[in-house]
C-alpha cells in the first residue's frame, strides 16, 4: 500500500489557479512534514523563471519536460529549505502540464526529486534515522483535464521505481498545528589543523560543526521545564476540549537544551595536541523554532525536530557568510591576513503561512526596507504577504572577525566589547542567474556575535 498525503485544501487551489500562460509547463516545490503513518502538505510554491525563459516564451513552448533546468529548480529547493524552521521539509515536486505532455513527465519528476535531495542533504549537520520516512512525492497535474497523478520515490535507493500513493484535501490542516521555541547560547572552538591547509575556509569550519553537532544530538531536552520520555504523547496532561481536541491556547511549548560531557567516574580524559595554523570561534545566541502536527504526536518527533532547527541554524549562518565573502570578490588569502573587521548581522523576520499557525523566516539588513522584504518572500514562496504581517524578531547584533598573525596569539582569546565602524555584510537574497553559489536566507539567525581567529606560527 502506497502513502498517504494528506493536502492542505489551499495548497490544491493553488495549483488549479496556476496558468502555464503559453508554457509547457510549471514546476515547483511541495512542503511538509512526514510521519510514520502519513505526510502532510501544507504549502506549494513554483519555481521561479529564468530571465531568459520570459524572453525566449515561443522557444519553450516547444520544449520537453527533458529539458527541465534541474540546477535552476535545485537552487530554489536549497533557498526555500533555508526558511522553513524545524519540523519542515521539502516533501518532493510538482509539475503542471498541458495534455499533450502528459506522457513525459516521469522522468523528469524522478531526476528531480532526487537531485534535489542530494543537494539539500550536503548541506546537513544531521541525517535521517533508519525509521523516517525515506519517500518524497511527485505530482503530475494535467491543466487541460485537472487530472492528478500522485508517485513516491525512495530517495535511498537511487533504483527505486515509482510508487502510487493517494492524494487527499483537508481544510485548516496546520491551524491546530503545534510551535516548540528555544534560544541555545553556543561558544564553538574550531583549530583550523595545519594538516588540512589545502581544505577552503568553509570546509574547515563545517568539519569543526559536524563536531560540535554531536554535542546537540546527545543533549537533554526540557520541554516546559520536564524531560518527558521520548514515547510519550507529547500533549499528555494537556487540556482538551469538550471534542477530545487539545485546545488552541496550548499550541507553544518552550524548551530548553542541556549539553554535558559525555564522561563517567570510572573513564579517563584524554586531550588531543594539535598543531594549528588558525582557529574559528563562533560566539552567539541561537534562536530556533520547530512546528509538528497534532495527531498524536510524539515527544521524541518534537525533540528531533528542534535538534535539527538548532543544527540547520548555524550550519545556514555560517554558509551564508562564506558565500558573502565569495560573492563579494574577497579573496580567502586576504581574509587570512586582515586583522579586524566587524559586520552587522541580519535581523530575523517571521511570515505567517496565511490560514495557519505556521510561520516562516527570511533575514532583513539594516537597509533593507519592509517592501524589499515582502518582494523576497513573494519571489521565493509565490504568495501574497502584507508588510504588516512582517515579524522583525531580533535586534542589531554584530559579528566581530579577528584576524591574529602574532605567533603568540591565544586560542581562547575574547572580542572587544565595543566595536568601532562596522562594516554591513552584504549578502544576496535573489537567486542569481548563472551563478553556483547562491546566499540565501537562513532558518534562524546567529543573535549574539561570530569572531573568527586566526593565528600561524
Amino acid at each position: 500500500m502506497g502513502r498517504t498525503y494528506i493536502v492542505e485544501e489551499a495548497v490544491g487551489q493553488y495549483l488549479s489557479n496556476i496558468n502555464l500562460q503559453g508554457k509547457a509547463f510549471v514546476s515547483g516545490l511541495l512542503i511538509g512534514q512526514c510521519s510514520s503513518q502519513k505526510d502532510y502538505v501544507i504549502l506549494a510554491t513554483r519555481t521561479p523563471p529564468k530571465e531568459e525563459q520570459n524572453e525566449n516564451l515561443k522557444h519553450q513552448q516547444k520544449a520537453k519536460l527533458d529539458n527541465l533546468d534541474e540546477e535552476w529548480a535545485t537552487e530554489h529547493a536549497n533557498q526555500v529549505s533555508r526558511m522553513l524552521p524545524g519540523g519542515l521539509l521539502v516533501l518532493g515536486v510538482f509539475i503542471i502540464t498541458t495534455l499533450e505532455m502528459g506522457n513525459d513527465f516521469q522522468n523528469a519528476l524522478r531526476r528531480l526529486v532526487f537531485a534535489m535531495e542530494k543537494s539539500m542533504n550536503k548541506r546537513r549537520l544531521w541525517n535521517f534515522t533508519e525509521e523516517e520516512v525515506s519517500e518524497r512525492v511527485t505530482l503530475h497535474v494535467c491543466s487541460s483535464t485537472k487530472k492528478i497523478f500522485c508517485r513516491t520515490y525512495d530517495i535511498h535507493d537511487p533504483k527505486s521505481s515509482a510508487k502510487p500513493a493517494d492524494w487527499k484535501y483537508q481544510n485548516g490542516l496546520s491551524t491546530s498545528w503545534l510551535s516548540l521555541e528555544c534560544t541555545v547560547h553556543i561558544n564553538i572552538h574550531i583549530p583550523l589543523s595545519t594538516t588540512s591547509v589545502s581544505y577552503t575556509l568553509e570546509k574547515n569550519t563545517k568539519n569543526g560543526l559536524v563536531r560540535w553537532a554531536k554535542q546537540i544530538e546527545n543533549g537533554v531536552y526540557l520541554i516546559n521545564g520536564q524531560v518527558k520520555d521520548e514515547d510519550c504523547d507529547l500533549l499528555e496532561g494537556q487540556k482538551k476540549s469538550s471534542r477530545g481536541n487539545v485546545q488552541a491556547t496550548s499550541h507553544c511549548f518552550d524548551v530548553k537544551v542541556l549539553t554535558h560531557l559525555l564522561l563517567n567516574s570510572d573513564r579517563r580524559s584524554t586531550a588531543t595536541v594539535q598543531i594549528c595554523s588558525g582557529s574559528v570561534n563562533l560566539k552567539g545566541a541561537v534562536k530556533c523554532r520547530a512546528y509538528i502536527h497534532s495527531s498524536k504526536p510524539k515527544v521524541k518527533d518534537a525533540v528531533q525536530a528542534m535538534k535539527r532547527d538548532i543544527l540547520n541554524t548555524v550550519a545556514d549562518r555560517c554558509e551564508i557568510l562564506f558565500e558573502d565573502l565569495l560573492l563579494n570578490e574577497v579573496p580567502e588569502k586576504k581574509v587570512m591576513n586582515s586583522e579586524k573587521e566587524f559586520h552587522i548581522l541580519p535581523h530575523r523576520v517571521f511570515v505567517p503561512i496565511p490560514g495557519s499557525t505556521i510561520m516562516l523566516c527570511d533575514y532583513k539588513f539594516g537597509d533593507e526596507s519592509a517592501e524589499e522584504m515582502r518582494d523576497h518572500f513573494i519571489e521565493m514562496l509565490d504568495h501574497m504577504i502584507q508588510i504588516e504581517d512582517l515579524e522583525i524578531a531580533e535586534e542589531i547584533n554584530t559579528a566581530c572577525m579577528r584576524y591574529s598573525v602574532n605567533t603568540e596569539a591565544s586560542l581562547d582569546s575574547t572580542d572587544d566589547e565595543h566595536p568601532e565602524k562596522p562594516i554591513k555584510t552584504r549578502i544576496i537574497l535573489k537567486i542569481q542567474q548563472n551563478i553556483g553559489v547562491i546566499a540565501a536566507v537562513a532558518v534562524a539567525v546567529l543573535a549574539a556575535g561570530i569572531s573568527f581567529h586566526y593565528f600561524s606560527d
